[in-house]
Formats: C-alpha cells, structure tokens, sequence
C-alpha cells in the first residue's frame, strides 16, 4: 500500500491558493496564549489544537500514547479568542494534527538558508492512510517577506520564493520539501500552520480555492542571493566544525515544529 497524496502537491510539493479576501482581527492572534518555542529562527507558537488539547508544542510522538500528527484537540481558551483562524482551519474538513500560529521575528535571506528545515509530520502516520502537510496562511502584511522552498538544503538550483502580503495562502508537503521565511521587516510576522491529512476532503479545498503548483519566484537581486548562499555554507561548515571539536557528527534531522 501507499500513502494517500493530493495530485495538486505531486509535481512541485506545494501549491497556492487564492488570496483571502476578508478582513481579520489581529487581536486573534495577539491575545492568544504563546510558547517560547524554537523553529526556523526567532520564534514563538500560540498552539489552538495540540495532542491533548494543551497549550504546548510537542510533536504527537513525544507523548503518551505516541502518534502522528493526526487528531488534534482543539484548545477552547486559544480558539475562543481566535475563531475566525479556528474556522479557518477547519474549512477544508480535512483531518487535522497541530494548528499554530508562529510569530517570527526579523530575519535576513541567510538566516533565511541557515534556517531551511523539513517537517516530521508523517512519523507513525500508518500506511494506507492519507500524507499529513502543512497549510500557511499569512496574517500579517509582510510585503516584502517570503517563503523559500527548495528540493535540496544547500542546493538553489529551482528555489521558490513565494510572497507574503497579508492573505497569502499556501499548502506545502514540508517533509519532501525544505522550508523557511525570510522576513526582513520591522517588526515580528505572524502566520497560522496547520497541518492536514490528505485526501479527497483537502482535495476539494485546493480544487475551490484555485491551487497552483508554479508561482514566478520573488525578484531577489542576484548579489543578495549569492551572499545569502556563501553565508549559510559559512555558517554549516563552522557548525559542523564546532560540533567535530566536540566529537558529534551534525545530524539533519527532521524539524519536530
């Protein structure tokens, strides 16, 4: 048997879906309860379903029983304070694991590559059932934020870079794919990740909201992105010398956020 994939997803690993159109009330995500939690940066996540319907971040496997990020219990002191996110992640009907919002603090392009990770969301995901991926919708205005998605960490050649205004939604298979935001504004970016299991259920909300798996990448001019790439091979390398001098060998490891 094999797992249950969307078509959308097969070529590119993601796809974007139609910009939301409607107004949100930032205190949604301001108000609500935040972990000083670790991801891709200078972050914090507000969970609004966790494993047990605690305000806490852990991958479903560290606890007991352990499982995949699958049936997530919703937080009634997060999700009355955020409806709307609530509703929103629950539209496509689609089973869902962890529900967060991030706040990312400023970052640079090289932070950016230093930071790219892929996701373990299908650890003890049985087969036969769907492949569990990861849906990002933008909250704040980030006009000149984005998202980088490349096949290989160290590697450019195809990178995605996908804006981040206000309303920028995108679905990600963050296991296939590396992933990580360059954010270079003034203050911090705010996004609800939710991660959904697939099937005919999401499907059909890629399907109504006009999913494309080929975006044009943001224009990043060719100096800044060769900087940002001598800059991440820089940092690994000292990275992996430092843990060298201590007798570890780097492990990449899968990002349990």
């Amino acid at each position: 048997m094999a797992y249950i994939t969307s078509a959308a997803l097969e070529e590119t690993g993601y796809v974007v879906l139609d910009k939301y159109d409607r107004e949100m009330d930032p205190r949604e995500w301001l108000d609500i309860e935040y972990n000083d939690w670790k991801s891709s940066g200078d972050t914090r996540f507000a969970p609004l379903a966790s494993a047990k319907g605690e305000i806490e971040c852990n991958g479903f496997w560290n606890h007991k029983p352990p499982r995949t990020d699958k049936d997530g219990v919703w937080i009634d002191s997060q999700t009355a304070k955020a409806p709307d996110l609530t509703r929103r992640a629950q539209e496509p009907g689609a089973n869902v694991g962890r529900c967060r919002v991030i706040e990312l603090q400023p970052n640079t392009y090289a932070d950016c590559l230093y930071n790219l990770h892929q996701d373990d969301n299908n650890r003890l995901n049985p087969d036969g059932t769907g492949w569990v991926v990861r849906g990002f919708f933008n909250l704040t205005d980030d006009k000149d934020s984005y998202f980088v998605l490349r096949h290989n960490r160290t590697d450019p050649e195809g990178e995605v870079r996908i804006a981040l205004p206000a309303g920028a939604q995108l679905i990600v298979d963050t296991q296939r794919l590396w992933h990580a935001a360059t954010h270079p504004g003034d203050s911090a970016r705010y996004c609800l990740i939710t991660s959904w299991e697939s099937g005919p259920e999401l499907d059909a909300y890629i399907e109504k909201y006009n999913g494309v798996n080929h975006v044009e990448s943001v224009a990043v001019p060719q100096d800044e992105l060769d900087a940002g790439q001598a800059e991440q091979s820089r940092r690994l390398a000292a990275r992996a010398a430092a843990l060298a001098a201590r007798g570890q060998a780097e492990k990449l490891v899968m990002s349990e956020a």
